[in-house]
């Protein structure tokens, strides 16, 4: 295995103390360690000795895995989970030829699909169908294709070589929609199934926090040992899927040199109905992973200063703002951090926690904003603040204003029905940065 470095890295003090990864942290070096690190980005794989310390980088974010061409796609069982879409079916199908192991399972189609391997005779859902495909495989990987999915013809060539690090269990390549209508074009720059260019090491609290099963390698025994796709999800199994294999000690990697395309909603219609569904997912997964989806992170400064905006003293609460961002530029200049670095990573991540902030309210919190005269000016300077941004990125304002409101009654209908908060309710926490 050979590695570089996450672009967004920055090294300092002679390459020992290193600023980035996913999340943004401190790591502190020893010589030793600075050495072979210089000697990984100068191209020297990855030896048996040194995987262990390979492996905190890989998890930190700070470096990825550069794939080599070793594994043939002989290796792999497609599996294709479908309802009543034989075009899309066919389309992927003729794009995946390479590889010899298939397996459709059809789960019930209203007219039975001639090119099925398997079919259900009731609709039991993507995750049993998955489930049902990847337990006929008998090679050790199984590549889960949805059938409104059409793959590079080099897809597997960056994603397969990464299995040869036995600690990973899942690979993802970049999902990308197909242009075309207005939804194609929203979702060609902001789509829920894009994660972006950049690699990563795929973690909840991280820059990519969970892949799609729309695209999705992974090995047979990792599946096996967790029990595959919960099938009682109608929605969110493949957040479930990641996470429970993240619990289990196995790595899942985002890797976007690979690229499958995805079929948009056709209406708007329809695609604000995928957000709300995708929305009523929250529950049932905070349920089962109830530290992982919060309305929002607040640290005790940030919760100090919500209270004081939410009760009319906006100017006060710039003094909590302005104490954490001189406190972390000076933690991270102690730790060796140029002033100037450390002054605008500070910054930068005040700026982040406004957005993150003003996501919550567009996307979850504006029920109860709408509550009160305070809470609605606020969600205005929100929703204006949002409109400007996508307009500067030729992203549809109306649009983006639709998904958020969506995806909030999702969750907001996902509570009621599993009575629970914990999607609503923000999450206090302490972060600091971290030396090795």
């Amino acid at each position: 295995m050979r590695l570089r470095l996450d672009s967004g890295v920055r090294r300092f003090g002679d390459g020992r103390v290193l600023l980035g990864g996913s999340p943004s942290h401190v790591l502190r070096l020893g010589a030793g360690g600075a050495r072979l690190l210089d000697s990984w980005l100068d191209g020297t794989p990855v030896d048996t000795a040194s995987r262990a310390f390979a492996r905190r980088l890989l998890d930190a974010g700070v470096v990825h895995p550069i794939p080599a061409d070793t594994v043939t796609k002989l290796t792999v069982t497609l599996v294709v989970p479908v309802r009543d879409n034989p075009d899309g079916l066919a389309r992927v199908l003729a794009a995946t030829t390479g590889i010899t192991e298939r397996t459709v399972v059809d789960d019930a189609s209203a007219t039975p699909l001639a090119a099925a391997t398997v079919r259900h005779h009731r609709q039991r859902g993507p995750a049993a169908a998955r489930n049902t495909g990847w337990r006929s495989a008998t090679t050790p990987l199984v590549a889960f294709l949805d059938s409104d999915t059409v793959p590079s013809d080099d897809w597997l060539e960056t994603v397969l070589p990464l299995f040869h690090d036995p600690a990973v269990a899942a690979v993802a390549p970049r999902v990308r929609s197909l242009t075309g209508g207005p939804v194609g074009r929203y979702e060609a720059r902001r789509s829920a199934l894009d994660m972006g260019s950049e690699p990563a090491a795929v973690r909840p609290d991280g820059r990519v926090r969970y892949v799609p099963a729309a695209a999705l390698v992974v090995r047979v025994d990792a599946l096996r040992a967790i029990g595959g796709f919960d099938e009682t999800l109608r929605f969110g199994e493949d957040v479930d899927l990641v996470w429970r294999l993240l619990d289990a000690g196995y790595s899942v990697r985002y890797q976007p040199d690979s690229t499958v395309h995805h079929e948009p909603r056709r209406t708007v219609a329809a695609f604000v109905r995928q957000r709300f569904d995708y929305g009523t997912s929250a529950a049932p997964l905070a349920r089962r992973h109830p530290r992982l989806l919060p309305a929002a992170h607040l640290t005790g400064t940030t919760a100090a200063q919500v209270a004081l905006v939410l009760t009319g003293h906006s100017v006060a609460a710039g003094l909590p703002s302005m104490f954490s961002l001189a406190r972390t530029a000076w933690t991270l200049h102690r730790r060796d951090i140029p002033l100037t670095v450390a002054t605008t990573q500070a910054a930068s991540g005040q700026l982040a926690l406004v957005r993150h902030l003003a996501d919550a309210l567009r996307r979850v919190w504006w029920p109860l904003a709408l509550c009160t005269g305070r809470g609605r000016r606020l969600l205005l300077l929100a929703l204006l603040a949002a409109t400007v941004e996508t307009s500067s990125r030729t992203i549809n304002p109306a649009l983006a204003i639709a998904d958020d409101i969506a995806y909030g009654l999702g969750v907001w209908t996902g509570c009621v029905r599993h009575r629970t908060l914990v999607p609503l309710a923000p999450r206090l926490h302490r972060r600091q940065a971290r030396r090795s």
